[in-house]
């Protein structure tokens, strides 16, 4: 893992190395390790690196060159094959000099040109400048693990980074809010492919490629992710050994390392899974690390160390208070480059420290699983939907939907009317390919609300639903209900939001990378050709999954029922017993006076929320929602733009 910037054009401001120097210091804590800039002779290009340093310690610095120097590049992230990838072009009889998965792509592209990208097994962003063509390309990895964002100056060039505060680094580019952008967020949670908050700066979607050469631009799929079970054996047996198959190798393969790799244990599933699975594959002492809450409401302790017990782990948890949360928020927002809907993140960004603290850079997660699997519950909400509204007078069928909520406590109190109108199973909603999602995403939309009159005028015309349809591959069509709401997870929140503010973001706040067994493409692929009902069984939540590798971890685990990572939302920003906000930047932020000063939000519509939640009020899941949307929104505009 590692932070990457460049600028390729002579037009305007050209590269300099005092300018890529400031766009990768800005980004310094993705690569304290080491930094390197470079420019070619004409100057025409110029890269930037910041090294977290994991793979070949001594000799893998950055930007480095091709051996006949035509060839220049920055990568961030790794080739977990690299090994068999290297050992196939030493025998073609390639020289390496070095022994980084750096140099390996480099040799792949001159084997190969951009095609080399489908040969890589990993999670990656990268640059390559050939001089020899005047080219750039820039590609990142299947899933959407490592971000790469990119712009156009007004006057032609094209500036890339890891983040968005590097590409702001350079000077010819404005800073301003999309509002359509925003309007994405605060329906989706994050914005759709290739939007940022910022306007003019894009991000390259994942599995994508993009070329630049001779003044054109041209961006590419080389992956997508395809649900077809047509050639699939049903037998369970069978599918479910080569699942553990396939992820036991996309364990192993991601344990490759120069430095010790630890693990990160919430106490579902799907990190006790992959926890015993490294704990079987490494045969060390693994160190395994935690969140902890407070707030029993949120707190997994009972499981997390239960899996311990089993496992043996040297284990390591950080409890986290409603202070804690509200204290590191507006860093957390800095690292984030984006408004969020909810606190999750914050926990997670103290996990990378502690995680750091205790001396290492590298943890295996469960990231992945709930949306290939079949684990999260709003697939199995869509299931009961549509059963539901075989027999919409039916007074059974909706009950199920309260049973799949226990935690809810805002949908267990509403009548049977209200229930029908939020769960949408009206025939005009389920011929909607967005079905699956209409009720999260109309629950998100509720906090537009707070827009200001201006801002809701600009967008009178905009349709998020309309941009999220088009987006949808033509085979989507003939998808079964669960593959098209897989499909949606995987594509919107997975890479818009999982892996962005909750992954990457916070890991790298702290210097620590992230692995992911769930997300090789070999385990997607094995996934997306499972038969429905081996994904989830009626209601049974990652069926396969549990089938396969439930034997690895405490029976109190394997057959709990799903519970959702969250974190406290507005009681962490408010002490109820005082009534005050629990920092001053909360005040300062939801003021009217700095509500009117950035134009976003109804300042009277806001105050009433904030009273409501200052009083300790029971606010439900929207105004939770729309209070951290506010405040982070604030937070965003005060860190990006406000300020140069």
């Amino acid at each position: 893992m590692c932070g990457i910037a460049g600028i390729v054009g002579r037009e305007g401001m050209p590269p300099s190395r005092a300018l890529l120097g400031r766009m990768v210091d800005s980004i310094r804590y993705r690569g304290p390790d080491a930094s390197g800039t470079w420019l070619d002779d004409d100057g025409a290009a110029g890269l930037a690196h910041a090294r977290l340093s994991i793979i070949d310690l001594a000799t893998g610095d950055q930007p480095m060159l091709s051996a006949d120097g035509s060839l220049a590049i920055v990568f961030n992230g790794e080739i977990f094959n690299y090994v068999e990838l290297r050992a196939e072009l030493v025998r073609k009889g390639r020289r390496f000099a070095t022994g980084s998965d750096t140099e390996v792509i480099l040799q792949m592209y001159e084997e190969e040109g951009e095609d080399c990208v489908t040969r890589f097994n990993g999670d990656w962003a990268f640059a390559i400048w050939d001089a020899r063509r005047r080219r750039l390309l820039l590609s990142r990895d299947r899933a959407g693990v490592r971000p790469l964002f990119y712009a156009s100056t007004p006057r032609g060039a094209l500036v890339f980074a890891s983040e968005v505060k590097a590409v702001l680094c350079h000077p010819e580019l404005e800073r301003s809010i999309d509002a359509e952008a925003l309007d994405q967020v605060f329906t989706f949670w994050c914005t759709l492919p290739s939007k940022t908050l910022f306007a003019g700066v894009h991000e390259l979607p994942p599995g994508h490629n993009m070329v630049v050469e001779d003044g054109r631009t041209c961006v590419w799929p080389y992956w997508q992710i395809e649900f077809d079970d047509s050639g699939r054996r049903a037998d369970e047996r069978e599918a479910a050994a080569d699942l553990l198959e396939v992820l036991t190798d996309a364990t192993r393969l991601r344990l490759r390392s120069d430095v010790p790799v630890g693990a990160y244990l919430s106490g579902g599933l799907d990190s006790s899974v992959t926890t015993a699975l490294v704990n079987r594959i490494s045969g060390e002492g693994l160190r395994s690390f935690s969140v902890t809450f407070d707030d029993p409401e949120f707190d997994e302790s009972v499981w997390q160390n239960e899996v311990v017990a089993r496992l043996g782990t040297d284990h390591q948890a950080i409890r986290c208070t409603h202070d804690d949360i509200v204290r590191v928020l507006p860093d957390v927002i800095r690292h984030a480059e984006k408004p969020l809907l909810r606190t999750a993140p914050a926990p997670l960004f103290l996990l990378s420290q502690l995680v750091r603290d205790a001396g290492y850079k590298v943890v295996l997660t469960g990231e992945g699983a709930d949306e290939f699997l079949g684990g999260y519950d709003i697939f199995k909400e869509a299931h009961i939907r549509r059963f539901w509204a075989r027999q919409p007078g039916s007074t059974c069928r909706p009950l199920l939907l309260k049973r799949l909520y226990p935690y809810m406590k805002d949908l267990q109190a509403q009548p049977e009317a209200w229930r029908r109108r939020f769960f949408r199973v009206d025939a005009a909603d389920l011929d909607s390919p967005l079905f699956s999602h209409l009720p999260r995403w109309e629950l998100t939309r509720w906090s537009k609300l707070f827009f200001s009159e201006g801002l809701k005028q600009r967008l009178a015309t905009h349709d998020a639903y309309r941009e999220a349809r088009e987006l949808l591959p033509r085979a989507y069509a003939g998808w079964d209900p669960l593959s098209q709401a897989q499909y949606l997870e995987a594509t919107v929140l997975l890479p818009g939001y999982i892996l962005s503010s909750q992954g990457d973001r916070m890991a790298m706040a702290h210097s620590v990378e992230g692995r992911f067994p769930f997300l090789d493409h070999r385990v997607i692929e094995f996934a997306s050709r499972l038969p429905p009902r081996l994904r989830m069984k009626t209601l049974n939540e990652k069926y396969l999954l549990k089938r396969a590798a439930g034997h690895l971890v405490p029976e109190s685990v394997s057959k709990r029922p799903k519970q959702p990572y969250r974190a406290p939302d507005a009681r962490s920003l408010f002490d109820p017993q005082t009534r005050r906000a629990r920092r001053d930047y909360v005040d300062e932020m939801l003021s009217p006076e700095q509500l009117r000063n950035t134009g976003l939000f109804d300042a009277a519509a806001v105050g009433k929320l904030v009273d409501k939640a200052r009083g300790g009020q029971a606010i439900g899941a929207r105004d939770n929602m729309a209070l951290v949307g506010i405040l982070s929104t604030q937070l965003l505009v005060h860190q990006f733009i406000d300020r140069t």
